[in-house]
């Protein structure tokens, strides 16, 4: 999940790992299932094992609820960021990269990518689709 940010976009997910390259629950509840079957029965797996797998399985669970809650404050961060911009002048760069336009931000647009700015600018014209990241100066 990316979150925009004014001036940048920030990533939550290293982008040279591939996306099914983290083991998730039920991966983990398969393997170690798995490992309990095809044990050797003449030297089973000692109790300080069997803890110590359980307790990573524990700080899996909890490391994805600590992504989870972070990602949620980031989102929120962000709605905040873009409300703060309301009826406020703003200079954003154009969906090309390249075009420099000012305006009034008119309206905020909220969906699955995050907050979409509309922008009125001087010459009568609202453009709509502004990212945060697209947001280069802020006067009030």
């Amino acid at each position: 999940m990316s979150v925009d940010a004014i001036g940048s976009v920030l990533q939550t997910q290293d982008a040279s790992l591939p996306q099914n390259s983290n083991i998730n629950e039920q991966d983990f509840i398969k393997l170690f299932v798995s490992e309990l079957q095809f044990q050797d029965p003449m030297q089973p797996m000692d109790n300080g094992q069997f803890l110590t797998e359980l307790a990573q399985f524990v700080g899996i669970q909890q490391q994805q609820q600590t992504v989870t809650g972070i990602d949620n404050l980031l989102s929120l961060n962000s709605g905040a960021q873009s409300l703060g911009l309301l009826n406020h002048t703003v200079q954003f760069v154009g969906a090309d990269g390249a075009t420099v336009s000012t305006g009034k931000v008119s309206a905020i647009q909220f969906d699955a990518n995050g907050a979409s700015l509309s922008v009125a600018t001087s010459s009568s014209q609202t453009v709509t689709g502004i990212r945060m990241s697209q947001i280069q100066q802020i006067t009030p």
